[in-house]
Protein backbone atom coordinates (compact mmCIF):
# COMPACT_ATOMS: atom_id res chain seq x y z
CA UNK A 1 0.00 0.00 0.00
CA UNK A 2 2.83 2.39 0.98
CA UNK A 3 4.38 1.90 -2.55
CA UNK A 4 1.58 2.33 -4.56
CA UNK A 5 0.22 5.44 -2.65
CA UNK A 6 4.20 6.89 -3.48
CA UNK A 7 3.90 6.17 -6.76
CA UNK A 8 0.00 7.98 -6.99
CA UNK A 9 1.40 11.05 -4.97
CA UNK A 10 4.45 11.41 -7.18
CA UNK A 11 2.05 11.03 -10.55
CA UNK A 12 -0.16 13.62 -9.27
CA UNK A 13 2.25 16.47 -8.04
CA UNK A 14 4.59 15.93 -11.09
CA UNK A 15 1.34 15.90 -13.44
CA UNK A 16 0.44 19.46 -11.32
CA UNK A 17 3.85 20.82 -11.53
CA UNK A 18 3.92 20.14 -15.85
CA UNK A 19 0.23 22.38 -15.47
CA UNK A 20 1.67 24.85 -13.27
CA UNK A 21 5.04 25.51 -15.55
CA UNK A 22 2.77 25.72 -19.06
CA UNK A 23 0.38 27.69 -16.89
CA UNK A 24 3.32 30.52 -15.60
CA UNK A 25 4.78 29.73 -19.57
CA UNK A 26 1.98 31.08 -21.30
CA UNK A 27 1.25 33.59 -18.77
CA UNK A 28 4.37 34.84 -19.88
CA UNK A 29 3.80 34.99 -23.31
CA UNK A 30 1.05 37.17 -23.31
CA UNK A 31 -1.95 34.70 -22.65
CA UNK A 32 -3.95 34.10 -19.54
CA UNK A 33 -3.43 31.22 -17.83
CA UNK A 34 -6.43 31.21 -15.96
CA UNK A 35 -8.40 30.97 -18.66
CA UNK A 36 -6.31 28.72 -19.99
CA UNK A 37 -7.36 25.98 -17.41
CA UNK A 38 -10.37 27.11 -17.82
CA UNK A 39 -10.77 25.93 -21.43
CA UNK A 40 -9.04 22.56 -19.91
CA UNK A 41 -11.25 22.28 -17.40
CA UNK A 42 -15.05 23.00 -19.70
CA UNK A 43 -13.13 20.85 -22.73
CA UNK A 44 -12.19 18.09 -21.30
CA UNK A 45 -15.06 17.26 -18.68
CA UNK A 46 -17.42 20.12 -17.84
CA UNK A 47 -19.58 21.00 -20.82
CA UNK A 48 -22.13 19.01 -22.38
CA UNK A 49 -20.83 16.20 -24.05
CA UNK A 50 -17.04 16.60 -22.78
CA UNK A 51 -16.97 13.20 -20.78
CA UNK A 52 -18.05 11.69 -24.27
CA UNK A 53 -15.78 13.13 -26.38
CA UNK A 54 -12.97 12.44 -23.62
CA UNK A 55 -13.52 8.96 -23.93
CA UNK A 56 -13.74 9.11 -27.61
CA UNK A 57 -9.79 9.70 -27.42
CA UNK A 58 -8.94 8.20 -24.08
CA UNK A 59 -10.44 4.16 -24.95
CA UNK A 60 -7.51 3.82 -28.13
CA UNK A 61 -5.15 5.29 -25.89
CA UNK A 62 -5.96 2.94 -23.11
CA UNK A 63 -4.94 0.02 -25.68
CA UNK A 64 -2.05 1.44 -26.67
CA UNK A 65 -0.79 2.14 -22.96
CA UNK A 66 -1.39 -1.08 -21.75
CA UNK A 67 0.73 -3.03 -24.42
CA UNK A 68 3.34 0.07 -23.39
CA UNK A 69 2.81 -0.32 -19.65
CA UNK A 70 3.29 -3.97 -20.55
CA UNK A 71 6.73 -3.96 -21.93
CA UNK A 72 8.43 -1.24 -19.79
CA UNK A 73 7.51 -3.62 -16.44
CA UNK A 74 9.66 -6.33 -18.49
CA UNK A 75 12.36 -4.43 -18.69
CA UNK A 76 12.06 -3.68 -22.31
CA UNK A 77 11.40 0.14 -23.63
CA UNK A 78 9.39 -0.06 -26.50
CA UNK A 79 9.06 3.35 -27.93
CA UNK A 80 7.64 2.31 -31.51
CA UNK A 81 3.76 2.38 -30.61
CA UNK A 82 3.41 4.74 -32.96
CA UNK A 83 4.78 3.01 -35.79
CA UNK A 84 2.81 -0.44 -34.52
CA UNK A 85 -0.16 1.97 -34.33
CA UNK A 86 0.15 2.92 -38.37
CA UNK A 87 1.06 -0.59 -39.52
CA UNK A 88 -1.63 -2.11 -37.43
CA UNK A 89 -3.95 0.71 -38.97
CA UNK A 90 -2.43 -0.39 -42.81
CA UNK A 91 -2.70 -4.26 -41.78
CA UNK A 92 -6.39 -3.71 -41.18
CA UNK A 93 -7.30 -1.04 -44.60
CA UNK A 94 -5.63 -3.92 -46.92
CA UNK A 95 -7.76 -6.54 -45.10
CA UNK A 96 -11.10 -4.53 -45.69
CA UNK A 97 -10.07 -3.80 -49.17
CA UNK A 98 -9.36 -7.49 -49.80
CA UNK A 99 -11.99 -8.55 -48.29
CA UNK A 100 -14.51 -5.95 -49.66
CA UNK A 101 -17.83 -7.35 -50.33
CA UNK A 102 -18.23 -9.88 -47.88
CA UNK A 103 -20.53 -9.91 -44.63
CA UNK A 104 -19.32 -8.21 -42.05
CA UNK A 105 -19.02 -10.87 -39.37
CA UNK A 106 -16.13 -11.91 -41.73
CA UNK A 107 -14.28 -8.85 -42.47
CA UNK A 108 -14.61 -6.68 -38.93
CA UNK A 109 -13.06 -9.64 -37.00
CA UNK A 110 -10.34 -10.44 -39.69
CA UNK A 111 -9.27 -6.74 -39.82
CA UNK A 112 -8.65 -6.73 -36.17
CA UNK A 113 -6.90 -10.44 -36.29
CA UNK A 114 -4.67 -8.62 -39.41
CA UNK A 115 -4.51 -5.04 -37.24
CA UNK A 116 -2.92 -6.79 -34.16
CA UNK A 117 -0.75 -9.75 -36.52
CA UNK A 118 0.53 -6.27 -38.16
CA UNK A 119 1.45 -3.92 -35.15
CA UNK A 120 2.73 -7.57 -33.39
CA UNK A 121 5.34 -7.90 -36.83
CA UNK A 122 6.77 -4.10 -36.50
CA UNK A 123 7.41 -4.74 -33.14
CA UNK A 124 9.16 -8.30 -33.64
CA UNK A 125 12.23 -7.16 -35.32
CA UNK A 126 13.53 -4.68 -33.14
CA UNK A 127 12.72 -6.94 -30.55
CA UNK A 128 14.66 -9.73 -32.23
CA UNK A 129 17.54 -7.18 -33.11
CA UNK A 130 17.69 -6.32 -29.24
CA UNK A 131 17.64 -10.11 -28.12
CA UNK A 132 19.97 -11.25 -30.71
CA UNK A 133 22.30 -8.52 -31.75
CA UNK A 134 22.22 -6.17 -28.70
CA UNK A 135 21.11 -3.65 -30.43
CA UNK A 136 18.91 -0.73 -28.27
CA UNK A 137 15.59 -1.01 -28.79
CA UNK A 138 15.14 2.90 -28.19
CA UNK A 139 16.85 3.78 -31.10
CA UNK A 140 15.36 0.76 -33.34
CA UNK A 141 11.69 1.33 -32.44
CA UNK A 142 12.08 4.85 -32.53
CA UNK A 143 13.35 4.88 -35.90
CA UNK A 144 10.72 2.40 -36.73
CA UNK A 145 7.65 4.94 -36.02
CA UNK A 146 9.70 7.15 -39.06
CA UNK A 147 9.47 4.08 -40.95
CA UNK A 148 6.12 3.22 -40.59
CA UNK A 149 5.09 6.88 -40.88
CA UNK A 150 6.49 6.58 -44.61
CA UNK A 151 4.91 3.38 -45.29
CA UNK A 152 1.62 4.61 -44.35
CA UNK A 153 2.10 7.99 -47.12
CA UNK A 154 3.06 5.63 -49.31
CA UNK A 155 -0.29 3.56 -48.82
CA UNK A 156 -2.34 6.43 -48.80
CA UNK A 157 -1.09 8.13 -52.36
CA UNK A 158 -0.66 4.76 -54.17
CA UNK A 159 -2.26 1.50 -53.78
CA UNK A 160 -5.32 2.69 -51.03
CA UNK A 161 -5.56 6.02 -52.89
CA UNK A 162 -8.92 7.41 -53.06
CA UNK A 163 -9.25 8.62 -56.69
CA UNK A 164 -11.86 11.20 -55.31
CA UNK A 165 -9.93 12.89 -53.16
CA UNK A 166 -9.01 16.54 -53.30
CA UNK A 167 -5.36 16.17 -53.27
CA UNK A 168 -4.73 18.68 -50.36
CA UNK A 169 -4.03 15.45 -48.40
CA UNK A 170 -3.65 11.61 -48.65
CA UNK A 171 -5.99 9.16 -47.99
CA UNK A 172 -7.47 5.78 -48.95
CA UNK A 173 -10.68 5.31 -49.70
CA UNK A 174 -13.30 4.85 -47.06
CA UNK A 175 -14.59 1.96 -45.44
CA UNK A 176 -18.03 0.60 -46.41
CA UNK A 177 -20.17 1.53 -43.85
CA UNK A 178 -21.05 -1.42 -42.68
CA UNK A 179 -17.61 -2.12 -41.75
CA UNK A 180 -17.87 0.04 -39.63
CA UNK A 181 -17.62 -0.29 -35.49
CA UNK A 182 -18.68 3.18 -34.65
CA UNK A 183 -19.32 6.33 -36.47
CA UNK A 184 -17.59 9.48 -36.15
CA UNK A 185 -17.70 10.09 -32.77
CA UNK A 186 -16.42 6.75 -31.65
CA UNK A 187 -17.99 5.41 -29.02
CA UNK A 188 -19.86 2.40 -29.66
CA UNK A 189 -20.62 -0.58 -27.58
CA UNK A 190 -18.12 -2.53 -29.91
CA UNK A 191 -15.42 -0.66 -29.14
CA UNK A 192 -15.82 -0.20 -25.30
CA UNK A 193 -16.42 -4.15 -25.22
CA UNK A 194 -13.17 -4.34 -26.96
CA UNK A 195 -11.36 -2.10 -24.64
CA UNK A 196 -12.77 -3.89 -21.64
CA UNK A 197 -11.58 -7.24 -22.63
CA UNK A 198 -8.17 -5.71 -23.57
CA UNK A 199 -7.92 -4.24 -19.46
CA UNK A 200 -9.23 -7.41 -18.39
CA UNK A 201 -7.03 -9.79 -20.27
CA UNK A 202 -4.06 -7.75 -19.47
CA UNK A 203 -4.63 -6.67 -15.55
CA UNK A 204 -5.32 -11.17 -15.19
CA UNK A 205 -2.18 -11.41 -17.13
CA UNK A 206 0.00 -9.28 -15.24
CA UNK A 207 -1.46 -9.74 -12.05
CA UNK A 208 -2.44 -14.03 -12.03
CA UNK A 209 -0.09 -15.78 -14.12
CA UNK A 210 3.08 -16.74 -14.37
CA UNK A 211 4.36 -14.55 -16.96
CA UNK A 212 3.09 -11.41 -15.26
CA UNK A 213 4.76 -12.10 -11.92
CA UNK A 214 8.35 -13.08 -14.09
CA UNK A 215 7.98 -10.01 -16.40
CA UNK A 216 7.69 -7.69 -13.44
CA UNK A 217 10.31 -9.27 -11.55
CA UNK A 218 12.43 -9.47 -15.34
CA UNK A 219 12.43 -5.73 -15.37
CA UNK A 220 13.85 -5.02 -12.01
CA UNK A 221 16.14 -8.38 -11.56
CA UNK A 222 16.71 -9.91 -14.81
CA UNK A 223 18.85 -12.94 -13.12
CA UNK A 224 16.36 -13.45 -10.47
CA UNK A 225 14.95 -14.76 -13.67
CA UNK A 226 17.13 -16.53 -14.91
CA UNK A 227 17.55 -18.45 -11.20
CA UNK A 228 13.63 -19.55 -11.52
CA UNK A 229 14.79 -21.46 -14.62
CA UNK A 230 12.92 -18.88 -16.98
CA UNK A 231 14.14 -16.82 -20.06
CA UNK A 232 14.25 -13.25 -20.29
CA UNK A 233 14.60 -13.26 -23.82
CA UNK A 234 10.97 -15.14 -24.06
CA UNK A 235 9.76 -12.63 -21.37
CA UNK A 236 11.42 -10.09 -23.47
CA UNK A 237 10.24 -11.00 -27.30
CA UNK A 238 6.32 -11.37 -25.83
CA UNK A 239 5.95 -8.80 -24.52
CA UNK A 240 7.00 -6.72 -27.50
CA UNK A 241 4.86 -8.54 -29.55
CA UNK A 242 1.79 -8.39 -27.10
CA UNK A 243 2.56 -4.58 -27.08
CA UNK A 244 3.15 -4.26 -30.69
CA UNK A 245 -0.35 -6.40 -31.21
CA UNK A 246 -2.17 -3.67 -28.94
CA UNK A 247 -0.85 -0.78 -30.76
CA UNK A 248 -2.02 -2.54 -33.77
CA UNK A 249 -5.48 -2.94 -32.21
CA UNK A 250 -5.90 0.42 -31.15
CA UNK A 251 -4.89 1.80 -34.64
CA UNK A 252 -7.39 -0.74 -36.52
CA UNK A 253 -10.24 0.93 -33.63
CA UNK A 254 -9.06 4.50 -35.35
CA UNK A 255 -9.45 2.96 -38.66
CA UNK A 256 -12.96 1.23 -38.06
CA UNK A 257 -14.23 3.38 -35.82
CA UNK A 258 -13.87 7.58 -36.20
CA UNK A 259 -11.93 7.80 -38.55
CA UNK A 260 -13.00 5.60 -41.32
CA UNK A 261 -10.13 5.71 -44.03
CA UNK A 262 -6.62 6.20 -43.47
CA UNK A 263 -5.03 9.69 -43.79
CA UNK A 264 -1.57 11.11 -44.08
CA UNK A 265 -0.35 11.79 -40.58
CA UNK A 266 -2.61 9.76 -39.14
CA UNK A 267 -2.78 10.74 -35.40
CA UNK A 268 0.77 11.43 -35.11
CA UNK A 269 0.87 11.74 -31.37
CA UNK A 270 -1.30 8.74 -30.28
CA UNK A 271 2.12 6.37 -29.68
CA UNK A 272 4.12 9.01 -27.46
CA UNK A 273 1.05 10.08 -25.55
CA UNK A 274 0.28 6.24 -24.49
CA UNK A 275 3.93 6.38 -23.59
CA UNK A 276 3.39 9.10 -21.08
CA UNK A 277 -0.21 7.02 -20.02
CA UNK A 278 1.97 4.06 -18.53
CA UNK A 279 4.55 6.15 -17.20
CA UNK A 280 2.24 8.26 -15.55
CA UNK A 281 -0.24 5.71 -14.40
CA UNK A 282 3.08 3.44 -13.19
CA UNK A 283 2.46 0.80 -15.69
CA UNK A 284 -0.66 -0.08 -13.28
CA UNK A 285 -3.62 -0.91 -15.68
CA UNK A 286 -5.89 0.06 -13.74
CA UNK A 287 -3.94 3.14 -13.49
CA UNK A 288 -3.89 3.36 -17.50
CA UNK A 289 -7.69 3.43 -17.18
CA UNK A 290 -7.94 6.91 -14.93
CA UNK A 291 -4.73 8.62 -16.79
CA UNK A 292 -6.00 7.62 -20.20
CA UNK A 293 -9.36 9.36 -19.44
CA UNK A 294 -7.52 12.61 -17.97
CA UNK A 295 -5.60 12.39 -21.47
CA UNK A 296 -8.05 11.82 -23.16
CA UNK A 297 -9.36 14.91 -21.79
CA UNK A 298 -6.86 17.02 -22.97
CA UNK A 299 -7.20 15.77 -26.36
CA UNK A 300 -10.60 17.15 -26.43
CA UNK A 301 -10.05 20.45 -24.65
CA UNK A 302 -7.46 21.05 -27.69
CA UNK A 303 -10.42 22.37 -29.45
CA UNK A 304 -11.93 24.80 -26.36
CA UNK A 305 -8.22 26.41 -26.13
CA UNK A 306 -8.08 28.49 -29.25
CA UNK A 307 -11.65 30.10 -28.36
CA UNK A 308 -11.72 30.40 -24.82
CA UNK A 309 -7.69 31.22 -24.10
CA UNK A 310 -6.86 32.50 -27.84
CA UNK A 311 -4.11 29.35 -27.39
CA UNK A 312 -3.16 27.25 -30.62
CA UNK A 313 -4.33 23.71 -29.98
CA UNK A 314 -0.90 22.64 -29.89
CA UNK A 315 -0.59 23.66 -26.73
CA UNK A 316 -1.72 20.11 -25.81
CA UNK A 317 1.26 18.90 -27.09
CA UNK A 318 2.95 21.80 -24.85
CA UNK A 319 1.27 20.97 -21.66
CA UNK A 320 2.19 16.89 -22.50
CA UNK A 321 5.85 17.56 -22.85
CA UNK A 322 5.93 19.70 -20.02
CA UNK A 323 4.49 16.04 -18.12
CA UNK A 324 6.96 14.04 -19.69
CA UNK A 325 9.47 16.07 -18.45
CA UNK A 326 8.40 15.84 -14.49
CA UNK A 327 7.64 12.65 -14.87
CA UNK A 328 10.82 11.11 -15.70
CA UNK A 329 12.77 12.82 -13.29
CA UNK A 330 13.04 11.25 -9.82
CA UNK A 331 12.47 13.41 -6.46
CA UNK A 332 13.72 11.97 -3.21
CA UNK A 333 12.10 14.90 -1.21
CA UNK A 334 8.63 13.53 -2.57
CA UNK A 335 9.77 9.70 -1.71
CA UNK A 336 10.46 10.52 2.27
CA UNK A 337 7.23 12.74 2.28
CA UNK A 338 5.12 9.80 0.93
CA UNK A 339 6.97 7.26 2.74
CA UNK A 340 6.68 9.24 6.12
CA UNK A 341 2.65 9.90 5.08
CA UNK A 342 2.65 6.25 4.20
CA UNK A 343 3.95 5.57 8.35
CA UNK A 344 1.60 7.74 9.55
CA UNK A 345 -1.45 6.35 7.89
CA UNK A 346 -0.18 2.62 8.70
CA UNK A 347 0.11 3.51 12.56
CA UNK A 348 -2.74 5.61 13.06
Amino acid sequence: MNERFVSVLRAVIFVLLGLALCGIMFQLAGYSAPLMFQAIADGAFLRAGALQQALRWSLPLFITATGVALSFRAGYFNIGAQGQFYVGAVSAAFMAEWLNGAPAAIVIPACIASGMLGGAAWALWPGLLRLKSGADEVITTLMGNFLAGLVLLYVTSGPLKDPSGSGQQASSRPLDAAYRISDSMGLSPTIVAIVAVVGVAIWLLINRTTFGVLSGLAGRNPTMVEWQGARTWRIGLASFLISGALAGLAGTVELMGPNGRLTGGFLPGHGFTAILIALVANFSVVGTAFVALFFGGLASAALYLPIMAGLPSAAIDVINAAIALFITAKSSLIDRIAKLKGRTWKTS
